[in-house]
């Protein structure tokens, strides 16, 4: 073994289970597969190939052309002596299992890994708050944005020259950027209509930006710039009122997503909203959204999620997304961004 790595116990386990001889990947550094097995890989751009098979890691990269770190993996695993079953992720690379095949051994899918990163350690926690604070900066800068345009025609103007759709989706991947994260094509910008951004409006701003080492936050928020309240405010009121609801759920007991997002959707529906309800729960990581993402799949200690809830408004759709981290026994919202339709409100304390 290299060290407590919650990963390679798993994996112990899964190679005894299933009597097979390793584990093995093999793709692209900006896999989130081989980044988790192999975390020092993401500084090379290259292409690799991974194995545990118990004891120790072996790993084959290339950056040239026609290179094949999978073959050679592969030899070097049957030339130490290695041989019958290595599980693998079902999304392995053709060739790959190509080579594995032609080296003599036969594939098993597993899931391992994937179960394995639904429960992040203290550092991937950090890791994630990082980039959830990048996600905070984005959208206060996107609000104060929103706070200080003028309202000309009844559309809203910035520095002399009409707000839109895309300068808000730049004002916040700019806040992003300005605090260490990296956007990662991940921010949008909701309005109803066209790109021009009008007072009494909702305007939903969403951003899942990642730290460096590839780890991401997951935040929404929904401003009425000028909002008379209304449907708005009690949809939004309901939204709020629906995550309180989800923690308490997730505090008692592990959940299915299918549970959590049933609890969602049930809290907005008991103020007085029958249609356009959406809600989702998935794992937030190495990828925006991984596991646990869906049906009977359960939150379980450790977890890092992202819930989100919208309602569908005759004006436009009111949609929060906010990320939780599952402890022993108590859920810790991640970030500290108010929940407040007015774009001012969103530097003041959150209620």
């Amino acid at each position: 073994m290299t060290g407590d790595s919650p990963l390679e116990a798993a994996l112990v386990d899964a190679l005894e289970r299933e009597d097979a001889t390793a584990f093995v990947h093999a793709g692209p550094a900006r896999d989130p597969a081989i980044r988790y097995c192999r975390p020092e890989l993401e500084r090379d751009p290259g292409r690799h190939a991974v194995a545990f098979d118990g004891r120790e890691w072996r790993v084959r990269s290339a950056a040239e052309p026609g290179a094949r770190p999978a073959g050679e993996l592969a030899e070097a695993l049957a030339a130490d002596g290695l041989s019958g079953t290595v599980l693998t992720p079902a999304r392995l690379p053709h060739d790959a299992a190509l080579y594995l095949e032609d080296a003599g051994f036969s594939l098993s899918s597993t899931d391992v890994v994937s179960r394995a990163r639904a429960a992040k350690t203290d550092a991937e926690r950090s890791r994630i708050e990082d980039a959830q604070a990048a996600a905070g900066a984005g959208l206060r800068r996107g609000a104060a944005a929103l706070a200080s345009a003028e309202v000309v025609d009844g559309r809203l103007r910035l520095e002399a020259e009409d707000l839109t759709a895309t300068r808000l989706r730049i004002a916040v991947d700019e806040g992003i950027v300005a605090a260490g994260g990296f956007p990662d094509g991940e921010t949008t910008v909701s309005i109803p209509g066209d790109d021009l951004v009008r007072p009494g409006e909702p305007i939903v701003l969403e951003a899942a930006p990642r730290e460096p080492s590839g780890y991401h936050g997951a935040l929404g928020r929904t401003f009425v710039r000028d909002g008379e309240g209304g449907s708005e405010r009690r949809a939004h009121v309901g939204v709020t009122r629906a995550f309180r609801s989800a923690a308490a759920m997730l505090v008692a007991d592990a959940q299915s997503v299918t549970a959590v997002e049933a609890d969602l959707e049930a809290e907005v529906r008991a103020f007085g909203f029958e249609d356009g309800i959406r809600t989702r729960v998935a794992g937030v990581g190495l990828e925006p959204v991984e596991r646990p993402d869906r049906g009977s799949r359960t939150i379980d200690e450790g977890a890092v999620v992202r819930l989100e809830v919208g309602v569908a408004l005759e004006a436009g759709r009111i949609r929060l997304t906010e990320l939780f981290a599952v402890g022993d026994g108590n859920v810790d919202r991640l970030g500290s961004v108010p929940r407040s339709l007015d774009p001012e409100g969103i530097d003041g304390e959150e209620s």
